[in-house]
């Protein structure tokens, strides 16, 4: 059995790298994919002589400067616990040679993204092209290929499922920020916990968003919202965000599905664009709740508070609520409640006040 430790480099020239198309082979577990040039250690060999042997196995070339950027750990349902070097090289010596492994070819960096990549060797590229120090990450996969989990230095990632316009997964996946940063569709939940009053009015429960929050940080938003990750349903990520965001243990039967929603939105956060297109499955949620007693999670929740609708919505509309609200969303909630009333005709623009 070959070793389970293996090097991989990516060899820089005029703001390119050099990555190897694997197509020669059948039985290839990276067959079709484009990746960079390295291999498993043999016997008594160190990192370094690993990556020198087979980039000269490989490529013809001999390096002569290069760096030593992190520690990658694969993990697959179908395939023995990999633990690789990642190295970035930008000196070499020798001329270019065919690969018996597949085709070679100079990429210019900006294109990469456009090639076929395991969804995990993506984040390499951000990593590398961000200069991130020396880091541990952790990709793992399922038995079809499918990226489940990422941790990066102890600390696990977002994973969502890259979603076409009309919601429904792609077979991609994708980390949160390069979600935002490439403007992906991808799957949220809204649920919005409600209390009808005596007077025929009723109050919406708002949640103020961290400060620290990377998007519409310290806005009123909806009661509770969230990411589907990747592989999750709308139901389950659901319940999911009440009971980590307010501490709310719910059932499938407490919460009641209104209709879907789909924003397109652009902004600027922490100095970085941010693009926000997401299709939301919205919920009520009308049991009995006591705001003082809930419990908040802090990272993600500032406070909340209950507000009369129609407040909420003046609000929205003169510009005097820093918020992040849907205003069709905001709608729904009142169409749902009370079923003679039509939103035709309402306020419906999706400009937010933050």
């Amino acid at each position: 059995m070959k070793s389970n430790l293996t090097t991989l480099c990516y060899i820089e020239r005029d703001e390119k790298y050099l990555m190897l198309h694997r197509i020669s082979k059948e039985k290839d577990i990276n067959k079709d994919k484009w990746i960079g040039v390295g291999g498993h250690f043999e016997e008594g060999e160190s990192p370094e002589e690993c990556l020198l042997r087979e980039v000269k196995e490989e490529t013809g070339l001999t390096l002569t400067a290069w760096r030593f950027r992190g520690i990658i750990t694969f993990a697959s349902e179908n395939y023995q616990t990999e633990y690789m070097c990642l190295y970035t090289a930008d000196g070499f010596e020798g001329e270019l040679a065919d690969c018996d492994e597949g085709c070679l070819e100079w990429v210019e960096k900006k294109k990469i993204r456009e090639l076929n990549l395991w969804d995990g060797d993506r984040l390499f590229f951000e990593l590398l092209n961000r200069e991130e120090p020396f880091f541990s990450l952790k990709l793992c996969y399922k038995a079809d290929g499918t990226w489940q989990k990422a941790v990066l230095n102890g600390r696990e990632l977002e994973l969502f499922d890259v979603c076409s316009g009309d919601g429904f997964p792609t077979g991609r996946v994708k980390e949160r920020s390069m979600i935002h940063r490439d403007g992906d569709f991808h799957r949220t939940v809204h649920m919005w916990i409600v209390r009808k009053r005596e007077d025929g009015g009723f109050d919406v429960l708002l949640q103020k968003r961290s400060k620290n929050k990377d998007a519409y940080p310290g806005c009123y938003d909806i009661s509770s919202a969230g990411h589907v990750h990747a592989g999750d349903n709308f139901e389950t990520s659901a319940l999911r965000e009440l009971e980590e965001e307010l501490g709310i243990k719910a059932d499938a039967g407490d919460i009641k599905f209104i209709g879907f929603h789909t924003g397109d939105l652009k902004a600027e956060f922490w100095g970085s664009p941010f693009i926000d297109r997401e299709i939301s499955a919205v919920y009520l949620y009308e049991k009995p709740v006591n705001e003082r007693e809930l419990t908040l999670q802090e990272s993600e929740v500032e406070e909340v508070v209950f507000m009369d609708y129609e407040t909420v919505l003046e609000g929205m509309k003169d510009g005097s609520l820093k918020n992040c609200i849907f205003p069709k969303e905001f709608a729904m909630v009142k169409e749902a409640l009370l079923p003679d009333f039509s939103p035709e005709g309402v306020w419906v623009s999706e400009k937010f006040n933050f």
